[in-house]
């Protein structure tokens, strides 16, 4: 099993919109809503993630999807 960072997805939702964190080969990368793709740090990543976590944003909730990195099978 993988669990290197490049192998989860971060979902950050709220009432009428949600953004994607992920990792690629060049880092980290926001897709907004409109699926626009951002490159961002990880510090920037964490500043969207820790609010919500904390309960500070109530009204945005955050899901971790993991996924295996596909080997061609």
């Amino acid at each position: 099993m993988n669990l290197s960072n490049d192998s989860y997805v971060i979902l950050l939702s709220a009432k009428n919109s949600s953004e994607r964190y992920y990792r690629t080969g060049g880092g980290w990368v926001k897709e907004s809503a409109r699926g626009r793709i951002f490159p961002a740090t990880a510090e920037q990543v964490l500043n969207h993630v820790l609010p919500a976590l904390a309960g500070v944003k109530p009204n945005l909730t955050v899901r971790v999807e993991h996924h295996e990195p596909d080997l061609g099978h």
